[in-house]
């Protein structure tokens, strides 16, 4: 007999400004990541600890004692207050806490959280070993004696985005991609998705940013910033390769309706200036930011657009204060802050 869905049992994926009891990081360590260059992320990793250790929780997974007393050096340099962050010893291949890190699940009418554990394979298998990072939300969902569903297919956290209130956004470029569940067509990959999250529909664009190894996560195109509105990527100039692609998922996103019928209001958010290193092309983008219970925190990339950028995102989220965190050596792994981050909604439910 097949078991119970989250969403037939009540429970539903929360938006990501709902309250935070807490915010999951797995601590940057594989230099694989960062070649020759994992040890200049860490003072803009330990800003982004500090920003979101201000108004939530800070739950840090790491391998044993000794990354921990590292982790515990660079935060109390940058003046983390320490009181807010808790180490928990979950040993990960790597540090993309949106893409391994547990999704938290609320019940609709009772006060408790479930966990599901997506099947996880490094982005189609492109950076093994990755046997670590796949176990980490039942290790966290034993740890506090949580529910664990186990869809048993591969999904990532940086591939869907959602406004709470039954919509979830994901790419076809990343979701239909025959590296992650080539058993599975779309209509069966938004059944999945309405399952396992609580949701009512699935809305899809096609395409994600060049330079992207997650082939088009959504959380570098489009973000929902409340219900029925969406915070969209547009690349201006005109001769860069991410023009067309952009164009054509803000088309998309002009096309599409809620599952109440409303179609979506679009703030557009412009990209940052091209940037390279060693002649790859890197996925900056500004949609890569995180709500937390206090704040959004924004990567920045020493370019023009990076104030514009910061203003857009304040006026759409007018009840938080939005900070910039330089990311240009962070990115360098091929994500920011929004990759690195999983939040953990608090009980407290929104009216």
């Amino acid at each position: 007999m097949q078991a119970a869905t989250p969403r037939a049992l009540g429970f539903y994926f929360p938006a990501e400004w709902h309250p935070h009891e807490a915010t999951w990081l797995s601590w940057p360590h594989k230099a694989a990541s960062w070649p020759d260059k994992i040890h200049t992320i860490f003072p803009a990793y330990s800003q982004f600890v500090k920003t979101l250790a201000l108004s939530e929780k800070v739950r840090i997974n790491v391998a044993d004692d000794a990354m921990k007393n590292f982790a515990t050096g660079h935060l109390v340099e940058a003046g983390v207050n320490m009181a807010q962050v808790e180490f928990f010893f979950h040993p990960t291949n790597d540090a993309w806490c949106r893409d391994h890190g547990p999704a938290f699940l609320l019940h609709r009418t009772e006060a408790k959280k479930a966990i599901v554990d997506w099947g996880y394979n490094a982005w189609g298998d492109k950076y093994p070993p990755y046997d670590l990072d796949d176990v980490i939300p039942t290790l966290i969902g034993k740890h506090f004696g949580l529910q664990v569903f186990h869809p048993g297919i591969v999904m990532e956290g940086g591939s869907v985005e959602f406004n709470g209130a039954g919509t979830i956004l994901t790419s076809t470029a990343c979701l239909l991609n025959k590296n992650r569940n080539p058993h599975l067509n779309q209509a069966q990959i938004e059944q999945y998705l309405c399952d396992f999250y609580g949701a009512e529909q699935v809305l899809w664009v096609d395409e994600g940013i060049v330079g992207d190894d997650t082939d088009g996560h959504i959380d570098d195109t489009v973000r929902f910033v409340n219900e029925d509105t969406v915070m969209a990527t547009v690349e201006t100039n005109k001769t860069d390769e991410n023009y067309g692609l952009l164009q054509h998922n803000l088309n998309q996103l002009k096309a599409m309706r809620l599952h109440t019928g409303k179609q979506l209001n679009i703030i557009e958010l412009p990209m940052p200036d091209l940037l390279e290193w060693e002649d790859q092309r890197l996925p900056a983008s500004y949609a890569n930011y995180y709500i937390s219970n206090g704040h959004v925190i924004v990567p920045t990339y020493r370019c023009a657009t990076d104030d514009k950028a910061l203003q857009i995102i304040q006026q759409a989220h007018p009840e938080r204060q939005v900070v910039g965190i330089d990311s240009t050596e962070i990115i360098w792994g091929l994500g920011s802050f929004h990759c690195l981050s999983q939040q953990e909604p608090s009980l407290v439910h929104q009216p």
